[in-house]
């Protein structure tokens, strides 16, 4: 507890540390980003809120800013504008600061969830956040992705395979094992590697109960880009819709 205790005060700490930007700086730090940058940004801090809202605990502006934001400091109030308005458009969801003193957030639901989507479909169930990350990712990348670049990405949302997650538990045997035998992924060697790789695909049931156009326009959105803009991905979206309503 003690150690608790004095985690729990390095964490004030780091936020004391804070202070919000005047407009001045944050204009001066927006002219100083391209478009593109921020955009990353905020759909870093996106899926990082995702993530650890699985935990339904509220979530400290001092983790965000430490994990994700880092040396974007000066435009915070802006990313976090950004953030929310794509929790409401993308998800219905809303982000509120429910303790002002110590800076925390929670996710709130402003929409009823629609009992016909697919539970994988909506971040705000356990682990389906990390999974849908990971989907989206193979996805944009051309159905398949070497297993580093999944890492990779988890990696920066503060997910690492190689330690023990106060939510996940064992990063890899989640991925690798669990949702490789709940069919939502495939985990393949690749042959005549030395030594020896792996890489993903979706599986079965991703392809059965993830809209693949619901996700190209959740990316979309959270790049602020407009679904076509990823030729190949809208093809093969507007394919499986074709597909599903023909069956």
């Amino acid at each position: 507890t003690c150690q608790r205790k004095y985690n729990f005060l390095m964490e004030e700490d780091e936020d004391v540390s804070f202070t919000q930007p005047s407009s001045s700086q944050l204009q001066r730090g927006l002219d100083r980003l391209t478009p593109a940058q921020v955009d990353r940004k905020v759909a870093e801090v996106v899926q990082f809120i995702l993530i650890k809202d699985q935990k339904k605990v509220p979530i400290k502006r001092a983790d965000i800013v430490k994990n994700v934001i880092k040396e974007y400091k000066n435009i915070y109030p802006e990313i976090i504008k950004r953030a929310n308005m794509k929790f409401e458009k993308v998800f219905g969801f809303q982000l509120v600061e429910v303790d002002p003193k110590n800076h925390a957030y929670i996710l709130v639901n402003k929409l009823e969830q629609n009992p016909r989507q697919p539970a994988v479909m909506s971040p705000g169930h356990p682990k389906t956040g990390l999974l849908f990350v990971i989907l989206s990712v193979i996805f944009m990348k051309g159905g398949v992705v070497k297993e580093p670049v999944v890492w990779n990405t988890l990696k920066k949302l503060r997910v690492d395979q190689g330690e023990k997650h106060e939510e996940f538990g064992d990063v890899k045997k989640l991925v690798t094992e669990e949702f490789v035998r709940q069919r939502y992924l495939e985990y393949t060697r690749i042959p005549h590697t030395e030594p020896l790789e792996h890489e993903f695909r979706w599986g079965v049931r991703a392809e059965k109960e993830v809209d693949k156009m619901k996700m190209l326009e959740f990316v979309s959105q959270v790049h602020d880009q407009e679904p076509q803009t990823w030729t190949k991905q809208y093809k093969e979206a507007m394919a499986a819709k074709g597909g599903s309503s023909r069956s």
